[in-house]
């Protein structure tokens, strides 16, 4: 019997400490900044003094993959439900609708995103989306977000910083439709399409300063990343200019100065980590990867 008794406590203990490092790198806060068509290829030539800051004080990788095809709605979804296109149905450049029918359908009618598994969880969190791009409105669930509302670009970084300091949201998106506008008018690569990247890095600075100044940046992860790049005034394609994208994560937690090149990084690991970041259990059909090794253990 106290050879029993002295397996039992020991089999709770272990449970306790396996409980307590699972937990151990969840934050308060969650906040994802998207540009949209922002190539990996584009970073090193670029004047982006405030990301590159981000990426010296956090961990980062330019080889993160889009899923195919290398468009929008397709790898925004992507990174906000935890799976392909294949899984949740969003295809085309511009879905509004699932393309393909989804494995499954939440309660609100669409593939679960880590804004509805929040929402399940937390009844009472602050969750929110502001974005340039329309059609991001049809790839978040809407219904599990307090506020979400498209706004222009020059009034977006605005209203994100309001956001913050009223609301101080558990998990909040960001999503601007630059660079991609730009490289589709004059081009990928060009001079400006690195103008527009210098103007969008400011607009990134201010956000991560209003969380600052919001008294919670050592309670929050950021995360900063783009649905793919493009090539000479379009993508959609398989070069790697088309599918290879930045990813950086800053803040509690995050090891510094952590270039993870080795890892392979999809699109759906992003909903993975943010749902592990807020202590989420994803859903069976979501096959991402919460990106654990990044965080201090």
């Amino acid at each position: 019997m106290k050879h029993l008794r002295t397996a039992a406590a020991a089999l709770i203990m272990g449970l306790i400490l396996f409980t307590s490092c699972g937990r151990r790198n969840q934050v308060e806060h969650v906040f994802f900044i998207g540009l949209d068509g922002w190539g990996a290829y584009s970073v090193e030539k670029s004047e982006m003094t405030r990301v590159k800051q981000l990426m010296e004080d956090g961990a980062w990788t330019l080889k993160k993959r889009t899923v195919l095809p290398s468009h929008s709605a397709a790898n925004w979804a992507s990174m906000f439900m935890g799976v392909g296109p294949e899984v949740h149905g969003f295809y085309e450049c511009c879905s509004q609708t699932p393309d393909l029918e989804p494995r499954m359908l939440g309660k609100n009618g669409i593939f679960p995103t880590v804004f509805q598994l929040l929402r399940d969880k937390e009844p009472e969190a602050e969750i929110g989306c502001l974005y340039e791009w329309s059609g991001i409105k049809y790839l978040i669930d809407t219904v599990s977000v307090n506020h979400y509302a498209q706004v222009p670009q020059e009034k977006l970084c605005e209203a994100a910083c309001a956001y913050i300091a009223t609301k101080k949201p558990r998990l909040a998106a960001f999503v601007y439709d630059d660079p991609d506008h730009v490289g589709h008018k004059y081009g990928h690569d060009t001079p400006e399409y690195y103008e527009k990247l210098k103007e969008l890095d400011a607009w990134v600075g201010a956000i991560v300063d209003a969380i600052d100044q919001a008294g919670i940046l050592d309670k929050s992860v950021i995360i900063l990343t783009s649905d793919h790049g493009g090539i000479d005034h379009g993508h959609g394609g398989r070069t790697m200019m088309e599918m290879e994208t930045p990813l950086i994560l800053y803040g509690k937690g995050v090891k510094k100065g952590h270039c993870f090149d080795d890892l392979s990084v999809m699109e759906y690991d992003i909903a993975s980590t943010m749902a592990w970041l807020l202590g989420l259990e994803q859903p069976q059909p979501w096959f991402g990867r919460p990106l654990t090794s990044l965080f201090e253990h």
